[in-house]
């Protein structure tokens, strides 16, 4: 960006965040960046603020930080973040979720890519292959923790990965990559953004990876249930400049990936998804205030090499209408309302389907009540509508399709006052009370008859599902030491679960055989659970080109299972799988055309499930290195050497397949 465009650029950047606000969907991050001087977020309450200004507690991982960190897929990136948790399950599984509560599959993050969700609709996981952006099309990622469905939407219940790719209307993106490596890794991708006119913009990215399984030595794993991870992924992102004040931004995206997953903590089974979606989004600035309506579907494909072979098809469209405007220069509201419809075949009879609509409304109230003190508050209601369609296994103890005929009526709500008594000091006092409804899974997409000897017992779903409620409260202090360029940063939490959902066991029967009706098993509401953690952060510049970071994060956790739940056999025994103690530190590198990055990720002791028999068995505490050392040419060339697991051939980080070192070479051109 040359001189000129950047001064109007900061201009236009520095009008917006004195005026109107703008929507996500359309703002100039690059000139805001420059205003600002470090990245900034618009996505809690739409005016630009610096994460620690932001009503939600975040984290904004940088354009420049993705490049240097080496990191060859997001899963890499979120776990050098403070507070996140991350199973490294297999060379392509990882299950990432924030201040404890992970698992296999896991399903409480909302994770978005320019307000799109990317999580899988038909458990509510993600699997991080199928996010269609190539990590140089990526301007930041901000991870955003705790319970915030109020401020980002349906089912934030744990936290927030939004990742907010460059504008093709403000961003020219041209690079081409290419990794290989050992194992059998190689990787490449290819951004380009290019113009159709005055008005049209466009963004084009397309890649393509593979690398060997894991090694299953030591463990009961199987041949036919392991894949070697494959992933080949495509985006289109066009804007259009349809007058002064409105903009379209269309959005397309395919992924096709097939690897091995870890689906229960116990057994592994080759998975293969296929993702289609597509987005439009069109913003307009208006005397009401910044008018966005959005709509999109994602569809999902989803093989496992289970029971015989199960193939579900889930389609989820999203419409929904915003305004954020502005009373005077301290209030800055958002309105909005949305609708889904979300729908999945029952698995394996593929003849019956579930179903739910999803009604919602919201709003956000952001008072500036004086340079130094300022308040958010947001509530949102869902009303969630279920619905079965179709026959049943024989004798299912679940037999009749009016046990989905219900409601669901859940509040969300988010409340911050954050005051910054000097330039260098910020105070955030918080509260949340996020909601994780049932997956469609869970509620009946699947319906197995499993041989018992002379019986059949049936896995079911459970329409009677209640959603698990999430309140936290947390206490945030920052610290900016400007004359030695550190900053310090102190999280006091405190979560308290209701009705967490269990995984389905086959020790305990939850139907008993009748004359009429096979037993069953099905998941159900198991335990209330509590939390508490402290989250330390520090950075900083040693030296104009050496900067460093350290993170620790302390969490314990206490489980409250109701009468006659074993959360071991459950799957949900959290006080126990949930490390207390975790954190990073981290030195960069910059000088000239040379950088170089290094990370250490510690991971204390804590309890995981045993592949044979599903009891928990012990995990060591790990610590693991990944690094980076990059140079680049004037012709726009980029050489580096990158890796991960660098400390041991083989580490234990879960008790599934064993992580191992990877090493690889890249060579990038941009221009």
């Amino acid at each position: 960006m040359n001189k000129t465009h950047l001064l109007a650029g900061a201009a236009a950047g520095l009008a917006l965040a004195a005026a109107l606000p703008a929507s996500a969907q359309s703002i100039d991050y690059g000139s805001l960046e420059q205003l600002f001087g470090e990245p900034v977020t618009t996505s809690a309450t739409g005016s630009p603020q610096r994460s620690t200004e932001a009503p939600a507690d975040m984290q904004i991982i940088s354009a420049d930080e993705i490049r240097r960190s080496g990191a060859t897929n997001l899963q890499a990136l979120l776990q050098r973040v403070a507070g996140v948790d991350a199973l490294n399950s297999s060379a392509g599984q990882t299950d990432v979720n924030v201040r404890g509560y992970n698992q296999i599959s896991s399903p409480r993050l909302l994770v978005l890519v320019n307000g799109r969700q990317v999580y899988l609709d038909h458990y509510g996981m993600t699997i991080w292959a199928t996010i269609p952006v190539q990590l140089e099309e990526i301007r930041q990622i901000e991870v955003v923790k705790g319970p915030n469905s109020a401020l980002f939407g349906f089912n934030a219940v744990s936290g927030v990965v939004n990742i907010i790719t460059y504008n093709p209307q403000f961003d020219d993106t041209d690079v081409v990559t290419a990794r290989v490596g050992t194992n059998g890794f190689s990787q490449g991708s290819l951004v380009s953004s290019f113009k159709l006119g005055e008005a049209l913009s466009a963004r084009l990215s397309v890649g393509a990876s593979r690398q060997d399984e894991w090694d299953r030595v030591g463990t009961p794993v199987t041949v036919d249930q392991v894949h070697d991870p494959r992933a080949v992924t495509a985006n289109l992102d066009a804007v259009a400049q349809l007058g002064a004040s409105t903009t379209l931004r269309v959005e397309g995206s395919w992924a096709n990936v097939q690897e091995s997953l870890m689906a229960t903590g116990t057994s592994y089974s080759v998975a293969k998804a296929i993702t289609n979606s597509e987005k439009a989004t069109l913003t307009s600035d208006t005397r009401f205030g910044t008018i966005q309506a959005q709509v999109y579907q994602n569809q999902l494909t989803a093989k496992y090499a289970i029971a015989g072979g199960i193939n579900w098809e889930n389609t989820i469209t999203v419409a929904s209408l915003q305004d954020l405007f502005k009373v005077g220069t301290a209030h800055t509201f958002r309105v909005g309302a949305e609708y889904r419809h979300n729908t999945l075949n029952i698995a394996p009879m593929n003849t019956s389907d579930v179903s739910y609509d999803v009604v919602s409304g919201s709003g956000m109230w952001n008072w500036q009540i004086n340079p130094k003190l300022a308040t958010t508050v947001a509530l949102r209601v869902d009303k969630m509508s279920l619905e079965r369609s179709g026959p049943f296994l024989p004798r299912s103890p679940n037999a009749n399709n009016a046990l989905w005929d219900r409601d669901i009526t859940k509040t969300s709500a988010n409340a911050t006052v954050a005051w910054r008594p000097t330039d260098a000091d910020t105070f955030r006092l918080s509260y949340g009370r996020g909601v994780q409804p049932p997956s469609l899974i869970e509620l009946g997409g699947l319906e197995l008859p499993i041989a018992a000897g002379p019986m059949t017992l049936d896995l079911v779903g459970n329409p009677r599902l209640k959603p698990s409620i999430l309140t936290n409260y947390e206490l945030a202090y920052d610290h900016d030491f400007a004359p030695i360029k550190a900053k310090l940063g102190v999280r006091l939490f405190q979560q308290d679960w209701k009705d967490i959902k269990t995984s389905i066991s086959t020790a305990t029967l939850d139907f008993f055989p009748t004359l009429t009706t096979n037993g069953g098993f099905t998941q159900i509401n198991g335990l209330d659970s509590k939390a508490k953690g402290v989250e330390l952060t520090a950075s900083g510049k040693a030296t104009p080109e050496l900067g460093w970071r350290v993170d620790y994060t302390w969490t314990d956790v206490k489980d409250q299972p109701f009468a006659g739940v074993n959360t071991v056999l459950r799957n949900v025994a959290f006080a126990q799988t949930t490390p207390k103690g975790r954190g990073n530190i981290g030195l960069d590198w910059v000088k000239g055309p040379w950088e170089a990055d290094a990370n250490l990720h510690y991971v204390g002791d804590y309890q995981f499930y045993h592949m044979v028999g599903g009891l928990l068995a012990p995990v060591d505490a790990h610590v693991s290195l990944s690094g980076r050392v990059g140079y680049k040419m004037e012709n726009g060339v980029t050489l580096a050497l990158a890796g991960q697991n660098l400390l041991n051939e083989r580490q234990k980080q879960t008790r599934g397949l064993e992580a191992e070192r990877r090493i690889q070479f890249s060579v990038s051109k941009s221009w």
